[in-house]
């Protein structure tokens, strides 16, 4: 941060390269006073919008980013270091969530007839609530603010965008792609303010709820403060995500996927791959293939097309994460491959493997945000399924098996997590939940079920 006239402002780094990339200028308290009444102004008039009406401003926002693709997926490689190629895929899925909210939004929160027990009729009906304040991490520039936003703009209400200040320059865009879409004046508005400011934010009272995708210490307090102005709050905290390779695993493919889970996003998301806990029958096998994969991973600029891992995001990360796995090699893990902080300009960090990794361990018992994989032998399927569930967070997780009928079963009944891949790496799809349990946090997005996360439930009755 430093200061341009009398003015604080946020400096940009691209992490490619280490150097100065962008600045912007933080709003003053009265700015953001006067964004968050026009926002709520702007909900006055969009929530009288019928379903039908929002659903095509929903997808004209939608063509408004695939039109601005290009510039979108080089901005969120530049802010954050992605490759180019996962950039535009993330600016498709954006626009796909777009599509598919708007097919099925009108249909969900249309108002239902429900027979009462004394036999009278009543109705339920799904009314939004006001301003959603959003705050949202930088790893998913686009997606992150995407998936919360255009829910609640469907639902019928504003929004309020804190990005992470890494990544403002892709804040602010998406407010000017929102904004040539046709949505109102002051309807999604992106703030440029600091943590004392957003905590104003929250107690504003017009600021009827509250979502964050974090850490479990940013949930924590972000869902405290927001509590205790009673505040609906939905709350994405990140994992520690295990893939369980069965004895009956296909090794190869679970080798490709794994691999692919670990480093995709330059291994900087929270549903990514991080534990791999593989059954004793087939640990040998899989681990010669998986570390001699990881070793060979192609690290470098992440506008080149032969790329697979670009740096990580900052370089104060970078440090956390190889802090991690330093202490997890004092308390008994073993690098099998990468582990060293490579020479040069940018943060980037090699694709690395930690074996023997045990209890007590950060690699085992913490969420390590970068391109490192903990390996974990277990006896058998029972007792992979047990290390698996060893564990504070429940936001995804994967099963390998040829018996994909059994593991759909294991996954439904014992994995204690939000989400569970069967055979494969997956990210987010607009069709299904997203969303975990325990230091994951609460509440889902997508799949209809992020559209009624901040409405009025309302019943209607008569006698």
């Amino acid at each position: 941060m430093s200061e341009v006239g009398t003015r604080e402002t946020i400096e940009t780094t691209n992490p490619t390269t280490g150097k100065r990339l962008d600045h912007h200028e933080y709003m003053t308290d009265k700015e953001v006073e006067d964004a968050i009444s026009k926002c709520h102004e702007a909900f006055g008039k969009w929530k009288k919008v019928s379903p039908e009406d929002r659903a095509e401003v929903i997808k004209a926002i939608g063509k408004e980013l695939m039109n601005a693709k290009e510039e979108l997926a080089q901005l969120m490689t530049d802010e954050m270091g992605k490759t180019l190629k996962q950039s535009g895929q993330e600016v498709d899925l954006c626009a796909a969530i777009c599509q598919y909210t708007a097919e099925i939004g009108p249909n969900e929160l249309k108002t239902e007839e429900r027979e009462m027990v004394n036999g009278k009729k009543g109705r339920v009906s799904y009314a939004p609530i006001g301003v959603v304040y959003g705050i949202q991490p930088w790893n998913y520039p686009s997606y992150q603010v995407v998936r919360y936003s255009i829910a609640s703009l469907m639902a019928g209400n504003a929004v309020l965008l804190k990005h992470a200040s890494n990544v403002t320059g892709t804040g602010k865009f998406l407010e000017r792609i929102y904004s040539d879409a046709g949505i109102p004046d002051g309807l999604f508005t992106t703030l440029v303010i600091s943590h004392d400011q957003s905590d104003e934010v929250i107690k504003n009272k017009l600021v009827r709820g509250v979502t964050l995708t974090g850490s479990p210490d940013a949930g924590r307090n972000i869902g405290q403060k927001a509590t205790a102005q009673l505040k609906k709050t939905v709350l994405e905290l990140g994992s520690n995500d295990a893939y369980l390779v069965f004895e009956d695993a296909d090794i190869d493919l679970a080798v490709k996927a794994c691999v692919k889970g670990r480093i995709y996003n330059n291994g900087e998301t929270c549903i990514a791959a991080k534990r791999f806990i593989v059954t004793e029958k087939v640990y040998d096998e899989f681990r010669e293939k998986f570390v001699k994969t990881m070793s060979e991973v192609k690290t470098g600029n992440p506008n080149n097309e032969s790329t697979q891992l670009g740096p990580m995001a900052r370089e104060d990360l970078r440090d956390d994460l190889h802090e991690q796995v330093v202490k997890s090699v004092e308390k008994g893990a073993k690098i099998a491959c990468g582990g060293e902080i490579p020479d040069g300009d940018g943060f980037f960090y090699p694709a690395t493997v930690l074996e023997n990794v045990q209890p007590g361990q950060p690699a085992y018992e913490d969420e390590l945000f970068g391109p490192v994989a903990s390996l974990i032998k277990a006896v058998d399927n029972e007792d992979a399924m047990r290390i698996a569930n060893d564990s504070k967070f429940g936001l995804g997780g994967g099963i390998f098996s040829k018996d994909e009928e059994a593991a759909f079963e294991i996954a439904e009944k014992h994995f204690d997590t939000g989400m569970v891949f069967i055979n494969s790496f997956g990210l987010a799809d607009p069709a299904m939940p997203f969303g975990g349990v325990k230091d994951s946090g609460y509440g889902r997005e997508h799949g209809g079920f992020g559209l009624k996360e901040f409405v009025n439930i309302k019943g209607v009755m008569k006698r």
